[in-house]
């Protein structure tokens, strides 16, 4: 029997809307009662992955920034954290704004942002259908390198950047490569989001990569929950479809990816689902745990 089942969202449990379907929602649910326990593995800062938990009832655990955080829901707290130094976010702003090139930062609260652009467009036509108290928090400041250097506390899990140009971003990626202490999440295809505005559709897409502390990433976030939960390798399924996901498909008992996932993490997942459009998580429960 799996005692875990860790879940991507974007590209893999949301749909191209960043919807979790009904049926979704009742698989997992089948899947907890059997005593499955079911969380989330995101990049995604707290408020943006609770409001999903909420919806979809899961009462325990979810990690964000890609493996910085383990939030407790029980007791709406951080149990376990890794936040990107100070100096180094510092380090990294300056080469972005000295090239030119679109980053966020992300705190473990609120993305920081200079425009409404890429990521951070998604987030905010997503929240147009959310109620306030649900919405992924975006502050959008004019210098963002003055800002950070002037927050109280450091709490950043992770900076993104983004780029159309994919000889521009491959650029930035290799002076970004030479700073010590840090992890950039090796990324090269372009990501692809539906933003559906009344009857219209259209299309985000960029090329992105995502910068942490050294050593963080989601799979060493689930072996520490594994540790406290007395829960083996084996026990343990990953589903995922991009390059933040591959360490955790790779290393769990069942790695599974979906349909359509970049190259490198279908080489390495045991089984491909179908895709999020498709309900892939759904089905991968329904042939696994249920």
């Amino acid at each position: 029997m799996y005692k875990l089942v860790a879940i991507d969202l974007d590209g893999t449990l949301l749909n191209q809307y960043g919807i979790v379907t009904e049926n979704t929602k009742k698989v997992i649910k089948k899947t907890m009662e059997k005593g499955t326990n079911v969380i989330l593995a995101s990049g995604r800062p707290i408020d943006s992955i609770k409001t999903i938990a909420k919806e979809i009832g899961i009462k325990d655990y979810f990690i964000a920034g890609n493996g910085a955080i383990i939030y407790d829901i029980q007791k709406d707290d951080i149990m376990y954290k890794k936040f990107l130094p100070k100096e180094k976010i510092l380090e990294i702003i300056k080469i972005c704004e000295e090239n030119s090139i679109s980053y966020n930062v992300y705190t473990d609260k609120a993305i920081i942002a200079n425009a409404l652009k890429y990521n951070v467009l998604y987030y905010q036509k997503e929240n147009l259908k959310k109620e306030e108290s649900k919405k992924t928090k975006i502050s959008i400041v004019e210098n963002i390198y003055e800002y950070v250097k002037n927050l109280r506390e450091n709490k950043i899990l992770k900076i993104t950047i983004c780029d159309e140009n994919k000889s521009v971003f491959q650029a930035i990626i290799r002076k970004l490569k030479q700073i010590e202490e840090i992890e950039v999440l090796d990324v090269s295809h372009m990501s692809r989001k539906t933003i559906k505005q009344g009857t219209e559709e259209f299309v985000i897409e960029y090329y992105y990569t995502e910068i942490t502390a050294q050593n963080v990433d989601k799979w060493n976030a689930i072996e520490y929950l594994m540790e406290k939960l007395n829960i083996k390798k084996e026990e343990v399924i990953a589903i995922g479809d991009n390059i933040n996901d591959k360490k955790m498909i790779k290393n769990a008992g069942l790695g599974i990816t979906m349909q359509g996932s970049t190259k490198e993490v279908i080489e390495i997942a045991d089984y491909l689902t179908t895709t999020n459009d498709n309900e892939g998580v759904a089905k991968a429960l329904e042939k696994f745990c249920n």
